[in-house]
């Protein structure tokens, strides 16, 4: 299994916003959109950065809700780890166990092609799992 099972499972659609909205424009988009990250993207619509609910709150911690006014690209992640479509689970799992992140853009010749999340390799695993159970429950009853 690899990220392409993912995505032709949940699709490509990607929320994406400008470096330069607000922090605040950001939380109103992952709120409109019940997701936890949205990928920042410049002009030519290579990534610049991602923000997370993480990033968002780490920021009104240490500086006040005033950096709500603030653009994005103040706390966005710069250096956003990224993987491709033939990318097998289990290195994704390793690298956002590793990083500690929850999301990770997929790229594809330098454009972003998708977006996956720790929740869509769980459920992928747990599916895999279900169905290596399955198998072995019917190698077993039919000996």
């Amino acid at each position: 299994m690899n990220v392409a099972t993912i995505l032709s499972e949940k699709g490509t659609d990607i929320v994406s916003a400008s470096p330069d909205d607000s922090l605040l424009d950001i939380a109103r988009t992952l709120r409109e959109h019940r997701i936890g990250c949205v990928v920042l993207t410049n002009s030519k619509g290579e990534i610049a950065g991602i923000v997370s609910e993480r990033d968002i709150v780490r920021a009104i911690a240490d500086t006040g809700s005033d950096v709500l006014r603030a653009p994005a690209s103040r706390c966005m992640t710069k250096k956003v780890v990224t993987c491709t479509k033939n990318e097998p689970i289990n290195a994704i799992m390793s690298m956002m166990t590793e990083g500690r992140f929850r999301h990770l853009p997929v790229v594809e010749d330098g454009l972003l092609v998708g977006l996956i999340s720790i929740g869509d390799v769980v459920r992928l695993r747990i599916a895999e799992a279900e169905l290596e159970a399955a198998a072995m429950r019917e190698y077993i009853a039919t000996g």
